[in-house]
């Protein structure tokens, strides 16, 4: 009995002895797994902050202003659009394409990744970040973030569900989901952010881009002007300012612009007259083409105007149901916006009072600045042949 006892004893002894080693073990394991995953998330977060250090540096490089938008990660960017997958592709634009991404907190937000051949450089996405970041208003996009290193430059904007404005006005099934009421609830969103853009921020800013892509609209149909990276600044009382590198959208630029590189607010104006008629019609400034002669939109409206047949303007879905003052109203109001001399053409907070105020005698427009071509190959040359300046324009296309 005895010699069970102490078999049973040992046995017992045996198995508490193995029990502590494994113990032990484990114990080990454990530390050392810990101390490798907090060696890996330092290694990420000395990477994620050297990125972000890099990026500061490379935003604040030759600048005084402070950078007030959030930094976001290459790899959450990455993990929140899939990698940049075609699936979550919402369009492509002049400077590169746009995603739709999904952050924590199921948080939707567009990323448009600029792409390196996009004509749109360092100072220009310098330009949109402390722009855009200063800027506040209901029919502005918010810029929500940006993300920059040596191969990527990004900016995050709020999801905007319905893109882009061209995506309704030029598509013939979509056009019908915009009533007169909601487009003339458009052009007055637009023209309110342009006239705080030129009159009520406390920075005086020329968009020099404005255009019915850089137009997106949000779940409501509320427009909000987008795109500010060939944005400028005026200072003081100036309202003008002159350039030798002309950029925009052919169809959407002011003569005095096009031909001598004089930007101003009234530049801003013409392009928001081209808008105008753009959404009254559904039909693009340079895309519109008649059987006898080949005019673009707003020789056209001009010839309609005179013949004091302007309300045939007015795309035919629109016709039956519209309100025809307010759309003669806001055609007088375009082709004021589009007049050849940059002097005649009225500044946006008078446009405003023009397409609220009801009863009032609106001034006759004298003739808009429009280009007669025969075929579309005339374009650029016709363009370059104004100035020596540097040209860079961008010719509109079917989306």
């Amino acid at each position: 009995m005895k010699l069970k006892a102490l078999l049973s004893s040992i046995t017992a002894l045996m198995f508490l002895i193995i029990g502590s080693f494994s113990y032990i073990y484990y114990r080990r394991r454990m530390a050392k797994r810990a101390d490798r995953s907090k060696g890996t998330q330092g290694a990420h977060k000395s990477h994620w902050h050297k990125a972000e250090g890099e990026a500061k540096v490379l935003m604040n490089e030759n600048s005084d202003e402070a950078i007030d938008v959030p930094y976001f990660h290459l790899e959450t960017i990455l993990a929140a659009t899939d990698n940049f997958s075609n699936a979550n592709k919402l369009g492509q634009g002049g400077f590169g394409p746009v995603y739709k991404g999904i952050f924590p907190g199921e948080k939707e937000i567009a990323v448009k990744r600029l792409s390196s051949h996009s004509g749109q450089g360092m100072d220009e996405f310098k330009n949109e970040v402390t722009l855009i970041a200063k800027l506040q208003h209901r029919n502005l996009v918010r810029l929500l973030g940006y993300c920059i290193n040596a191969t990527e430059q990004i900016l995050l904007y709020e999801y905007m569900p319905n893109k882009s404005l061209d995506t309704f006005i030029f598509d013939g099934k979509l056009c019908k989901l915009l009533d007169w009421k909601k487009r003339y609830d458009i052009i007055m969103g637009i023209g309110r952010g342009l006239a705080y853009l030129h009159h009520d921020s406390r920075l005086r800013i020329i968009h020099r881009d404005l255009k019915t892509s850089n137009i997106l609209l949000d779940e409501e149909m509320n427009p909000k002007i987008a795109d500010f990276g060939l944005a400028r600044i005026v200072e003081g009382k100036r309202t003008e300012a002159k350039t030798k590198k002309i950029v925009g959208t052919y169809g959407y630029m002011s003569p005095e612009y096009a031909s001598d590189g004089l930007f101003s607010i009234k530049s801003d104006v013409f392009s928001f007259g081209v808008v105008i008629l753009e959404i009254i019609s559904g039909r693009k400034n340079t895309g519109f083409y008649q059987s006898e002669e080949a005019l673009n939109l707003l020789g056209y409206a001009w010839r309609m105007w005179i013949e004091e047949r302007a309300i045939q303007l007015t795309e035919k879905s629109l016709l039956e149901s519209c309100n025809r003052s307010e759309v003669m109203k806001c055609i007088n109001v375009a082709l004021l916006c589009v007049q050849e001399d940059s002097n005649d053409r009225p500044k946006m907070s008078d446009v405003i009072v023009m397409l609220v105020g009801e009863g009032l005698s609106l001034q006759r427009p004298n003739r808009p600045a429009f280009v007669i071509r025969t075929h579309t190959s005339s374009t650029l040359s016709s363009a370059s042949k104004f100035s020596n300046n540097q040209v860079t324009i961008t010719e509109e296309g079917g989306r």
